[in-house]
């Protein structure tokens, strides 16, 4: 089976703007491959690393298809970053529950290592994280080096889990991501939580997170809706009166409750 995605690493042309350019967690920046087209990209990068832009993409249209045929030290265009990003700043003194399914670990990875590095600004950092399989476990060796770690929470999971030939075997959780839960003691009033990931992770995570009394305005969820343009002229990612890609793609759970098609 051929992979479909990968994580690319970007680097600018002049060193000047490296060392200047910056954005925040759960930003966003406009990836154009010359001659073929555009396409908005999740930031999988800290800024707190800087030098380096981090997307992980996957092969899913033109663009991303071209850019797969790409050499090391190709030229590509970057505009950006646009959205409006995690607020970082409000967070801080506060414990960070980040909740990923799938390919929703991409965004969060920003999150979570701006955290990590910025560590004494944060309580407690809880990352649950589940996949279908253990192939689909995005970034595993650096996910696994964080269980090892005495500052970080990190609960991993599997829909379920066989084995495959070059492939490492998996010897943690099996189980639906909302059932790590019940493994964790959570303290809403003190506690942001950050998700992404498909639809259904939405739907069963908020209701785990309601159930728990967390506050709809500290519920933060990144959703890339139909994004294409990246300033709110196209249309194509409104959502009543919002825009994804100027109002988002972070949003809160009061947004989900009164635009549900945003998710």
């Amino acid at each position: 089976m051929v992979k479909s995605d990968y994580l690319f690493q970007f680097r600018f042309e002049d060193p000047e703007r490296a060392k200047h350019f910056t954005y925040r967690p759960g930003q966003f920046m406009m990836l154009s491959v010359i001659g073929t087209g555009e396409a908005p990209v999740s930031i999988s990068s800290t800024p707190t690393r800087p030098g380096v832009l981090e997307m992980y993409v996957r092969k899913v249209g033109r663009v991303t298809n071209h850019l797969y045929t790409m050499k090391e030290n190709d030229l590509v265009g970057l505009r950006g970053p646009y959205g409006n990003g995690f607020p970082v700043e409000e967070m801080k003194g506060h414990d960070l529950l980040i909740i990923a399914g799938g390919l929703g670990m991409a965004p969060l990875r920003s999150l979570l290592n701006y955290a990590l590095d910025n560590r004494n600004d944060y309580k407690r950092i809880i990352l649950m994280y589940g996949t279908r399989s253990p192939q689909d476990i995005l970034f595993r060796d650096e996910l696994e080096a964080l269980e090892k770690r005495q500052d970080i929470e990190c609960m991993l999971t599997v829909d379920y889990a066989y084995d495959l030939p070059d492939v490492p075997k998996w010897h943690g959780n099996v189980g639906l991501l909302p059932e790590l839960f019940s493994k964790v003691k959570l303290d809403a009033r003190t506690t942001y939580a950050a998700v992404c990931g498909p639809p259904v992770v939405y739907k069963f995570v908020l209701a785990k997170l309601l159930e728990r009394d967390f506050p709809k305005n500290r519920i933060l969820m990144s959703l890339e809706r139909k994004m294409k343009c990246s300033i709110g002229k196209c249309g194509h990612c409104s959502v009543g009166y919002k825009y994804t890609c100027i109002d988002g793609p972070i949003f809160t759970c009061w947004d989900a409750i009164n635009l549900p098609e945003i998710i």
